[in-house]
């Protein structure tokens, strides 16, 4: 059995669909089963067994000698979110259980890790472990996933395979769940299927004009064949960034979305709101020469590639993946 956390979410219920299409059919899905709108993106796979967060490590305990793999995807994802009980609970002292659990049982795990641990970028966007305890991020949510990464990093006892993923702007399929934090391209396409706009943020800092911020955009498509790839890998333990190691702005984001719709480019500009005004970042941009250097080779969807598939098979069709 594989075991996905989260999987009710964005990026794990497109790595069960990934995972069916190689014929992995007994997967145990783990998440809070009670948030309706997240569970269109598990309908119709093919699954072994639903467990709730809550219940998942007493489920464990009784079935761990079935267990190949752990994908720890679940997490408080809201980069808003300021209560640091809800982030601890969720994302620092559920995962050290996990990492425990892996340890104890020897299951290889992969976990989500975050970009937004690197902050404004002072340090680069390197995956080198020694900087890890050094990264200042700009969010409580950053500091919750930087934190675990620091924890992981200096305990002895560690899954035989381990690696966390720092994920950077990923979009794509499974995603129309998410409300405020879902992809610049799903609000734009609403945006332009309502109206025929779209309104970017405004820029705050002087080295960057107007929708000239610069993102790693990567397709959820390219991260699950990572994530896939990992679970065959099983050497090399560490941390990975998991971008497409390609920044692009936001107006090429916008201006690709209105391409694959075929609608004229009406963009506006408004201040970007203040609450994250002080915690936004203004340019990231994944070092992917770690993850090439134990052997990952598979190309990656361009801006434009990714656009165009998630825009024209998904969003246009109402498609799930």
């Amino acid at each position: 059995m594989i075991v996905v956390t989260g999987a009710a979410g964005f990026i794990a219920s497109c790595l069960v669909t990934r995972l069916n299409a190689a014929n992995f059919n007994n997967i145990v899905v783990v998440d809070n089963f009670s948030v309706a709108k997240k569970l269109p993106n598990i309908q119709g796979k093919k699954i072994k067994e639903y467990v709730d967060r809550n219940e998942f490590f007493e489920w464990l305990d009784k079935n761990y000698e079935e267990v190949e793999f752990i994908f720890h995807l679940g997490a408080r994802t809201d980069t808003t979110e300021t209560n640091r009980d809800v982030l601890n609970l969720l994302n620092l002292d559920y995962s050290k259980q996990m990492w425990n659990a892996c340890c104890e049982y020897q299951i290889p795990l992969v976990y989500a890790s975050s970009a937004a641990t690197y902050g404004s970028g002072t340090l680069g966007y390197d995956d080198d472990e020694s900087l890890t305890h050094l990264l200042q991020p700009l969010n409580a949510y950053g500091e919750s996933k930087n934190d675990f990464d620091i924890w992981a990093l200096q305990q002895t006892a560690k899954p035989f395979f381990w690696a966390g993923l720092k994920f950077f702007n990923v979009y794509g399929p499974n995603e129309y769940h998410k409300g405020r934090m879902a992809s610049v391209i799903l609000h734009a396409y609403n945006a332009i299927k309502e109206n025929g706009r779209f309104t970017l943020f405004r820029s705050h800092n002087p080295d960057y004009k107007d929708g000239e911020q610069m993102r790693d955009f990567v397709y959820v498509k390219d991260v699950v064949e990572v994530l896939y790839w990992l679970m065959h890998h099983r050497k090399n333990s560490g941390i990975y960034n998991l971008g497409s190691g390609q920044a692009r702005t936001f107006l090429d984001l916008t201006f690709n979305t209105f391409t694959a719709m075929g609608a004229p480019i009406n963009v506006d500009f408004r201040d970007t709101p203040e609450d994250i005004r002080d915690k936004y970042q203004y340019y990231t941009q994944a070092n992917m020469e770690k993850l090439k250097s134990i052997g990952y080779d598979k190309p990656f969807h361009t801006l434009e590639e990714g656009i165009q598939d998630y825009v024209q098979n998904y969003l246009m069709t109402g498609a799930y993946y």
